[in-house]
């Protein structure tokens, strides 16, 4: 059984996903496998310099991530182009990744299930939810990033009604990093249930 894990920026995606990792379950970062795709020496790496040219590689030899971001973020055709180059790459890691666990069922964590219209990749979507102003503010603690910088990639997300609406499992997750944690082992026993049928 897949579990597409999703929720906005902020709303604590990655805390509940060590919850279930500390429980054994195997869990898959779609985002950490995009970054792992551009690594330097890999295909992806070549590709991505190949297209947007040296400018993107930072000081240490690899892709300067933020310049990355920047060169997307308003130009659609980049943004394709990119994807292009890394979608592909990150499904076949992913596919490597998903046979190789040997834990009942496995969490993938996608910050954007919804905005890709890929629900019929998993077999339940469980969503964290919290609202906007507390979203606001954990992304600007955690990534020491502007508001406005925030709120660009809150408005580049779908609106929380329209992640909702995909749930089959959601977790508020409105208060403390306590009950975060007392909610996700409640879900992993129920995933444990549905295993068993």
């Amino acid at each position: 059984m897949i579990i597409g894990l999703t929720g906005g920026i902020g709303s604590g995606k990655s805390a509940a996903a060590n919850f279930f990792q500390n429980e054994g379950v195997t869990v898959i970062d779609a985002d950490q496998l995009a970054r792992e795709v551009i690594n330097p020496n890999s295909q992806g790496f070549q590709s991505v310099v190949d297209y947007f040219g040296s400018r993107i590689i930072g000081e240490d030899g690899s892709i300067d991530r933020a310049q990355l971001r920047e060169e997307i973020f308003d130009d659609q055709d980049k943004k394709k182009a990119l994807e292009s180059i890394t979608h592909p790459l990150v499904r076949d890691l992913m596919s490597e990744r998903i046979a190789s666990s040997t834990s009942p069922y496995l969490i993938i964590m996608v910050p954007l299930i919804f905005e890709t219209n890929s629900m019929s990749a998993y077999n339940r979507i469980l969503v964290i939810d919290c609202d906007a102003t507390l979203q606001m503010k954990r992304a600007s603690l955690r990534d020491n990033n502007s508001s406005e910088q925030i709120q660009k990639i809150l408005d580049s997300q779908c609106s929380r009604s329209e992640r909702l609406s995909i749930a089959n499992d959601v977790i508020p997750n409105n208060d403390s990093l306590e009950n975060l944690k007392t909610r996700s082992l409640a879900m992993h026993k129920f995933y444990l249930e549905l295993c068993k049928k």
